[in-house]
């Protein structure tokens, strides 16, 4: 299937999604990073590819972090996201309050609310770019 004609995921939003205390419950941003560090090291292991974390939060007001991963067909696609949502649930963390796309599996996003994880088809990745769209936006050094 051609990049360009995958649509790009929606983000379903309950009602008080605000960033105050209406957030999952890993509120805080030691839980939220420690969450994206382990979604980021998941996907990794799981041969995910181009794994990068991004900090929105100076350009968003819906989340802080991105977890940015690409992986070469869609089996890997889905498969990486279920194993991140595992990995999250099995330390502690919050299910997502929504994941989109998973069905095709071009593009999943995974809303935990503080943190959002896209996984990508490698060419729905090229062709979104979301690197370049946040290029304002600090990269955290996951492999730390």
């Amino acid at each position: 299937m051609n990049a360009r004609s995958v649509p790009a995921p929606t983000i379903t939003r309950g009602p008080s999604r605000q960033r105050s205390k209406n957030r999952a419950e890993a509120t805080n941003s030691a839980d939220i990073m420690t969450f994206a560090l382990l979604a980021a090291r998941t996907a990794d292991d799981r041969k995910g590819e181009g794994v990068v974390i991004l900090d929105v939060s100076q350009t968003l007001t819906v989340t802080d972090l991105f977890v940015i991963a690409s992986a070469s067909n869609t089996r890997l696609v889905a498969t990486i996201a279920r194993d991140i949502e595992d990995a999250v649930k099995e330390a502690g963390g919050p299910s997502p309050v929504s994941v989109e796309g998973l069905d095709e599996a071009n593009w999943v996003l995974m809303d935990y609310a503080g943190f959002i994880v896209h996984i990508f088809l490698d060419e729905t990745r090229r062709y979104y770019d979301l690197e370049r769209l946040f290029a304002d936006s600090a990269k955290v050094d996951w492999q730390a």
